[in-house]
């Protein structure tokens, strides 16, 4: 595996070849003090130097008054023939905790999967597999709540099936949730019934991130995936463990805390969102923001470890924050740690539980 990094103000750009394939991993905020739709302008000048297809975009914090968030994107990078899962946090003029994230491809044909006019899927084949990125997953909002999930559920698979893959296909899960706290357990319960239907608990749980915010379309909630079909037998899934957590099963969510895809020449490490949970489910360090993110990053080395990788491997990452105000305890934590430049999005967001105040979720890759 090849990889290279760009870092510039406000950008961070990792690129990876294996097998054929390049994969851009782009990271854009924008510039302090700035209007936050700046960011989809300097995207735009990054996409106009590659050659890679945009696969999946993901918005985090930035306003969409009336539309216009996404009237921005469209003006400043053209037509949008892929899918975008648009978050909005709690920021209003705090431009630092705004940014959006691109995952693009080359070297291969992109097909898109459309739903009510919009793009909400991309399909691609590599040599070994057959991979499609789902986004922008809503439905009617003004059904009940649970009726919402379960549709959101069934919009993946029906979008799945357009690819040729099934929900079994699935590893990885991005679960918005307006007013998670209000609704956060009847999810949960909707969750566990289609993953149960569908034969999960026999297989492999995604790994998934779920947290609170709303979304421009106002409905209950917003949702993306990722699956991956192995095609001649040599990409391997496996869920993985976190050492220093219970199982997310034990209290009641259905995801694993980490999986990891193997192909020839190169591993994927996909971390779910990670926050302050102990071994015992129980909240550490309630109330204590400093300390909650000192053990969410004692957490995820942890698994970063017991898959031979290090915070280097790191292609993205999200961290959200429950107070914006906090957003320097992690940058103080990383001076502090000496970690490397890390590509992430800071945003403001209410996580799973009332006395949780910072979770994070990220990507890494390494060598085979």
């Amino acid at each position: 595996m090849e990889r290279t990094t760009r870092i510039a103000p406000g950008l961070h750009l990792s690129r990876l070849k294996a097998d054929g394939l390049e994969e851009l991993f782009i990271t854009v905020a924008p510039e302090k003090g700035k209007d936050p739709h700046t960011a989809f302008e300097h995207l735009a000048d990054v996409l106009r130097d590659e050659t890679a297809t945009v696969v999946h975009q993901e918005v985090f914090g930035a306003p969409d008054t009336g539309g216009n968030g996404i009237r921005a994107l469209a003006e400043a990078v053209g037509e949008l023939e892929w899918p975008v899962t648009w978050l909005l946090g709690s920021s209003g003029d705090r431009c630092e905790l705004v940014g959006t994230q691109v995952a693009a491809v080359s070297g291969v044909d992109v097909a898109r999967i459309r739903r009510d006019g919009r793009v909400v899927g991309s399909v691609f084949d590599t040599s070994h597999a057959r991979c499609c990125r789902l986004g922008g997953l809503t439905v009617d909002p003004g059904k009940p709540r649970t009726d919402q999930a379960r549709e959101v559920f069934e919009q993946a698979e029906g979008a799945l099936a357009e690819a040729g893959m099934a929900f079994t296909d699935v590893i990885r899960t991005w679960l918005y949730l307006d007013h998670i706290l209000d609704w956060y357990g009847p999810f949960n319960e909707v969750r566990n019934a289609f993953f149960t239907e569908r034969g999960l608990f026999d297989g492999l749980l995604p790994a998934s991130t779920g947290i609170g915010g709303a979304n421009p379309a106002g409905a209950a909630l917003v949702a993306g995936a990722l699956a991956i079909r192995d095609k001649d037998g040599s990409v391997s899934v496996r869920g993985v463990r976190s050492p220093l957590q219970c199982s997310a099963a034990d209290y009641g969510s259905s995801f694993s805390r980490a999986v990891e895809v193997a192909a020839p020449g190169h591993r994927h490490l996909l971390v779910s969102g990670t926050a302050s949970i102990g071994p015992g489910r129980e909240t550490v360090h309630a109330g204590d923001v400093a300390a909650q993110v000192a053990r969410t990053m004692e957490v995820v080395a942890a698994i970063l470890s017991s898959r031979r990788m290090s915070w280097e491997d790191v292609t993205r990452k999200v961290a959200f924050f429950r107070h914006a105000e906090d957003v320097s305890v992690l940058t103080d934590y990383c001076v502090e740690h000496a970690l490397p430049p890390i590509p992430v999005v800071m945003t403001h967001n209410v996580i799973c539980r009332d006395d949780l105040l910072f979770e994070i979720e990220l990507d890494a890759a390494a060598e085979a």
